[in-house]
């Protein structure tokens, strides 16, 4: 009875890893959706906002990628 509560607590903290995942779509959708709205007001932006967006952008997917690296670990 032991084993199989750690193994249900394991699957449970590996659910709630997915949680962040979530906020972080939510997050990238905010994030396109501003910087189209700006380069759509300020065309002449786009070169200086494309490079601030990657940057952005990679630190937001990297938030998702440690929370399923963490997952991926739990599990194993």
């Amino acid at each position: 009875m032991e084993n199989l509560t750690a193994e249900v607590a394991k699957y449970i903290s590996v659910a709630l890893c997915t949680i962040p995942m979530a906020v972080v779509a939510w997050g990238i959708t905010k994030f396109w959706q501003t910087l189209f709205d700006n380069i759509g007001r300020n065309p002449q932006a786009n070169t200086e906002l494309k490079g601030y967006a990657m940057v952005g952008f990679a630190t937001i997917e990297a938030i998702a990628l440690y929370c399923l690296a963490i997952a991926i670990m739990m599990l194993l």
